[in-house]
């Protein structure tokens, strides 16, 4: 069967789309969002001012800042990371603004009907992975999270899967205590995360080979 081919700028912008889209529908869902989401909307609840977007380019700027100390450099190249995580939160408030279920202004998190909360959480669940697999298909620099674990493991020769794992109990850390010290309990992490902590890699596993299967990316210059 003849592949569909999809350009690298294409497959970058849906990724982001995808990938917000889904972001935006579990964190109104409210059962739970990823550990490495959790602690930007943590703040952006907190800070009535921020959008959930806007505290995205607070938390991986200050993951940038690290990764940059930890590479020892400096690249121009690296900031195509960061570029990648200020237009996924772009995108993300702009969902949030323009689907009325998904506006925290309008709804507030967990307040949805129950079958319509399982609904998006369902539909987030599932393309949350397709997103994040698109990110992967693509030759442009994906957000910074991916990127640091990327880098890290290569500079320092850990084992991409391990440093994966440690980089995500961190991340978990980090929510629980900034949970527990913003709000005195948990908020944003639930049994939704712990789904998707255990089902996303295989999920982009899945989605990855059916992609291969029927889909090419055009192989342009790497921004």
């Amino acid at each position: 069967m003849k592949k569909i081919k999809l350009t690298d700028e294409i497959v970058y912008i849906m990724g982001a789309a995808v990938l917000s889209l889904a972001t935006a529908m579990l964190s109104a869902a409210s059962f739970g969002l990823s550990v490495i989401v959790s602690p930007a909307y943590l703040i952006s609840v907190k800070v009535p001012f921020l959008t959930f977007g806007q505290a995205e380019y607070i938390v991986q700027g200050i993951l940038f800042v690290i990764f940059c100390i930890a590479m020892r450099q400096v690249k121009l190249l690296y900031l195509g990371a960061f570029l990648s995580g200020v237009i996924y939160g772009f995108i993300l408030d702009l969902w949030r603004i323009v689907i009325p279920w998904l506006n925290p202004e309008k709804f507030a998190p967990g307040t949805l009907p129950m079958k319509l909360r399982l609904v998006l959480f369902v539909i987030g669940f599932f393309i949350n992975a397709f997103g994040a697999t698109l990110y992967f298909k693509n030759r442009f620099y994906p957000q910074v999270y991916e990127f640091f674990v990327k880098g890290i493991s290569e500079k320092y020769c850990i084992e991409l899967s391990r440093f994966k794992l440690r980089f995500d109990m961190v991340f978990l850390l980090i929510t629980v205590i900034l949970s527990l010290a913003l709000f005195h309990r948990f908020v944003g992490i639930g049994i939704g995360t712990l789904i998707m902590a255990c089902c996303n890699g295989p999920l982009i596993g899945v989605y990855s080979r059916w992609f291969d299967r029927h889909f090419e990316v055009g192989k342009g210059e790497r921004a």
